[in-house]
């Protein structure tokens, strides 16, 4: 099949792979000089990634604009210099009085408009450089909150220490601090286990296509 020159493709990134190799493994398959992605999906999250070719990717950043929606799971009793398991788990502490109705206390109180310090382990640049980088390399850094809305933070499964979760966010709204902030609030930490983007705007993951489909497509 001949690949379309300007088009939106809907791609259900795996795990592991981080939202570049999608990008560049779909300028290989497709033959694209002109494309690329509208927002970020860490390596270990899963789910929805819009691709833009040819003249669609002059709505990259309307895309990226777009409320979001992710279900996922958290770890309370233990956490993560980076707040998921790109970073080694701490030893856990005890969660025994931690209640399911405090739980949704928590989440109540994480819903709404927010002010929001996004994670150390972020690609947002200080200073011309990433804060990864630093974090990685041991050094502190000081990044400045910013507002987020919240709409939606359900909690949809109880199984101590793990907590099912959907959220649903506005552009900028990082998970991962969201989970930090959970465990504080609830003073015995959290981590971030697993993540999966299930919508941006209109378009939901069960329309997306793997990989491996749109490969197979262009062929």
């Amino acid at each position: 099949m001949e690949p379309e020159v300007d088009r939106v493709l809907l791609v259900n990134k795996p795990l592991e792979w981080t939202s570049f190799d999608v990008v560049n493994k779909l300028r290989y398959v497709l033959g694209m000089k002109k494309i690329g992605h509208a927002g970020t999906l860490d390596p270990l999250a899963t789910g929805l990634l819009i691709i833009c070719t040819g003249k669609m990717t002059k709505r990259i950043e309307e895309f990226m604009g777009w409320q979001k929606e992710y279900t996922g799971t958290l770890i309370i009793g233990q956490t993560t210099p980076s707040h998921d398991l790109e970073t080694e788990v701490s030893d856990p502490v005890d969660f025994s009085a931690i209640t399911p109705v405090r739980i949704q206390q928590v989440a109540a109180a994480l819903t709404g408009d927010l002010e929001q310090i996004p994670p150390a382990h972020s690609a947002i640049k200080i200073g011309g450089k990433r804060a990864y980088k630093f974090a990685r390399k041991g050094k502190e850094v000081e990044l400045q909150p910013r507002k987020v809305s919240v709409p939606v933070f359900e909690i949809t499964r109880v199984a101590l220490p793990e907590v099912d979760f959907r959220i649903v966010c506005s552009k900028g709204t990082y998970i991962r601090s969201l989970v930090r902030d959970f465990g504080q609030q609830l003073g015995v930490g959290a981590y971030l286990s697993a993540l999966c983007r299930t919508r941006i705007g209109e378009y939901r993951l069960e329309d997306a296509q793997t990989i491996e489909q749109l490969a197979a497509a262009s062929v």
